[in-house]
């Protein structure tokens, strides 16, 4: 499965893992790259010696390329910006905010630039500054998210840059793969299928909540604020969303949600934690390894799309 991507970034298969806070840590990097993929660790919020310790860490568990996704809104994110280039990470997919700042020091590191955007506007400005690629994320996916479809938004930033493009959100099987690529994606980008690996390190509840999920399941709160997260509804997003309908301000619906992700991910609590997911948990079914889920993907993708000239 030779595309772009996979030319761009030294992996075996177009299929990047999402950089989810509290979620992607060093095991699973490490356990998507060893499979043939791209991990990626998630630098969210967290110090940079933190992030330090997982670059060095997941290099003990794999020779193979692996990435750091920052938040560029966390106050820490200079710092890490730093740490990534010290530590010879291969690739940096970028957040909440835009990189500019720190590409020529990414550049002269030899690092890969991958902003992730959520508008064709974004993605043009991110080539302007010299991104290697975009992963153009649909609102399908969990987390905070835009406002566009993958669907829609995927081959309008096809057309609008040169540069390739990675698919994201609603994307669980070899379906989704082979859609992305006929809407002019090179790559894709999974989030919510490597929470539910046997490499993830997240809470047993966490994983049997996305096994569980119906087609119903998802929820978005934080419209009114304009910030909105996807996540699967529990008695949090109920509350939420409740609050939300009857005009509670901002900080009243901030503490609601102070610590909520570390509450499901770390803690298991799935009632009043933060369930982060995308639409496509209903069609995750059973718990795989990393290297299993990829295998899976990629016979998927093949069987649909393999030998019609789609990947190069």
């Amino acid at each position: 499965m030779k595309t772009e991507v996979t030319e761009l970034l030294g992996i075996e298969y177009p299929i990047i893992q999402g950089g989810m806070a509290w979620v992607a840590e060093y095991h699973l990097a490490a356990g998507v790259s060893n499979a043939g993929g791209l991990g990626l660790i998630g630098a969210a919020s967290a110090p940079a010696e933190w992030v330090r310790e997982q670059i060095r860490e997941a290099k003990k568990l794999t020779d193979k390329p692996f990435g750091v996704n920052i938040m560029l809104m966390s106050p820490y994110a200079e710092d890490v910006a730093k740490v990534v280039a010290e530590e010879g990470v291969k690739v940096v997919t970028t957040g909440a905010g835009s990189p500019e700042k720190y590409m020529k020091m990414w550049k002269e590191a030899g690092i890969k630039v991958i902003p992730v955007v959520a508008s064709v506007a974004l993605a043009r400005r991110m080539e302007r500054c010299g991104a290697d690629a975009v992963v153009a994320e649909g609102c399908e996916s969990g987390g905070h998210i835009g406002e566009n479809t993958t669907m829609v938004l995927v081959p309008q930033i096809v057309d609008a840059v040169k540069i390739p493009v990675i698919a994201a959100g609603g994307i669980a099987d070899g379906r989704g793969i082979a859609a992305a690529f006929m809407l002019g994606a090179k790559a894709v980008q999974m989030g919510t299928h490597f929470v539910a690996t046997e490499e993830s390190i997240v809470h047993e509840n966490y994983k049997n909540a996305i096994i569980k999920a119906k087609d119903i399941d998802s929820r978005v709160t934080g419209r009114s604020t304009g910030h909105p997260v996807r996540a699967l509804r529990n008695q949090m997003t109920k509350k939420y969303l409740d609050l939300e309908k009857n005009g509670a301000s901002f900080e009243e619906l901030e503490h609601l949600t102070l610590g909520g992700l570390r509450k499901a991910v770390v803690d298991g609590d799935v009632t009043n934690g933060s369930v982060m997911a995308g639409q496509s948990a209903a069609m995750i079914k059973e718990i795989m390894s990393c290297k299993d889920l990829i295998q899976k993907l990629v016979s998927e993708t093949d069987a649909l799309i393999g030998g019609k000239g789609f990947y190069e």
